[in-house]
């Protein structure tokens, strides 16, 4: 499914609707609603409001935020269960068409989501596959400086940087920079694979660092070493 599909299928059976009541609520056909739900029909944030709207949430989403930006702050494995049973839900009274059910829970989904709009950052690993999701609260649109939807962590591989105080199986967040950042730690692709090396540069001549066991310095070309972010916080699993 997609965020908002799950989102779409989960206010649904929140009421105990079916996909034909819903359709018929909204001037669609059973399909529609079906296929939105599962993710093989993609729809604006406008167009899942209005079927939300129709199925009877009132609560509207901040004018900042899209509804993909409120779907990554729910887990929505851990809402589920609070739909009650097939046979309790087939066992209450049907509401009319026009007056969807409402539930025992006030609120539904969005107040508990807009309680705190977060973002989900994915983890890469050296083979730039993503391993791992770290929820964090951007601030201003913002997560570290960088745009909220292009940050990421990497999972250090190896042991290179230790001497930097970054050892294997730690994450770094990685914000957006495309050039070389005299001093800093940056995420690069180099030699046909992702690894974090502390960068010194004067302009003209461009270093790797790495410090395992000692201090190494590779001497490489700025056109042959691809940046994809300065790393700007470290965390590590105690």
């Amino acid at each position: 499914m997609s965020r908002l599909g799950d989102l779409i299928h989960l206010e649904r059976t929140r009421r105990g609707l079916t996909p034909r009541q819903v359709a018929k609520l909204c001037s669609v056909n059973e399909k529609y609603i079906l296929d939105v739900e599962q993710g093989k029909r993609i729809i604006q944030d406008d167009q899942a409001r209005r079927i939300l709207k129709k199925i009877g949430l009132e609560q509207q989403t901040e004018a900042d935020f899209s509804l993909d930006d409120i779907a990554a702050a729910v887990d929505l494995h851990t809402v589920a269960p609070a739909i009650a049973p097939k046979e309790e839900r087939e066992s209450r009274p049907r509401p009319a068409a026009s007056l969807p059910a409402q539930e025992e829970t006030t609120g539904g989904i969005w107040l508990d989501a807009l309680a705190g709009v977060l973002r989900e950052v994915p983890v890469y690993n050296a083979a730039w596959q993503v391993v791992d999701h770290r929820t964090l609260a951007p601030q201003g649109g913002k997560i570290e400086g960088g745009p909220a939807d292009k940050v990421l962590y990497f999972l250090m591989p190896d042991d290179s940087l230790r001497g930097f105080r970054v050892q294997k199986g730690d994450w770094l967040l990685t914000v957006p920079a495309h050039s070389p950042i005299d001093g800093a730690v940056m995420l690069v692709k180099w030699q046909q694979h992702c690894t974090a090396r502390k960068i010194k540069w004067d302009g003209k001549r461009l270093l790797l660092l790495s410090f395992d066991r000692e201090l190494e310095a590779e001497a490489v070309q700025p056109e042959d070493v691809q940046f994809i972010g300065r790393c700007v916080r470290l965390e590590a699993a105690l």
